[in-house]
């Protein structure tokens, strides 16, 4: 009668063990059942999308109008969002008002505004560190 092959014996290894081994019965894993309307989820370990990013960043873009505006600005500032705030479309008397009350804005918050153009400015909360001189680049290239 023909021997019965075996991976091991070719390679000259004894298998014989394998004849007597037997697997070892393990309890079942008990898996955890989804929320059900029975059944609500933890709110503790519910965290909100604004949230899950604490390093994400945002930056808005804004075109003020009129001078109400400066609250939806300052409202983005607060929220922790910097802000670049174009000024083309508004007249000087009304831009220096808006740029007053996000100085403003921006010191309550721990944060800066900053010149980055003729009618352009950035206004960043505390977690936001703005490095260079845009202002005195851009000067020098259009003088060239």
């Amino acid at each position: 009668m023909a021997e019965k092959f075996s991976l091991s014996r070719f390679f000259g290894v004894n298998d014989d063990y394998d004849e007597d081994y037997q697997e070892p019965e393990t309890a079942p894993v008990a898996n955890p059942t989804p929320a059900t309307p029975n059944r609500p989820v933890d709110s503790r370990k519910v965290v909100a999308m604004r949230n899950a990013k604490p390093n994400a960043s945002h930056i808005a873009i804004c075109e003020p109008r009129i001078y109400s505006d400066a609250k939806s600005i300052a409202k983005q500032l607060t929220g922790g969002d910097a802000v670049i705030v174009n000024f083309a479309r508004v007249d000087e008397p009304q831009a220096q008002r808006i740029v007053d009350f996000l100085n403003g804005t921006a010191f309550a918050v721990g944060g800066e505004i900053k010149r980055i153009g003729e009618q352009i400015f950035l206004c960043t909360p505390h977690n936001f560190e703005v490095s260079g001189d845009v202002a005195a680049n851009l000067g020098t290239q259009f003088t060239k």
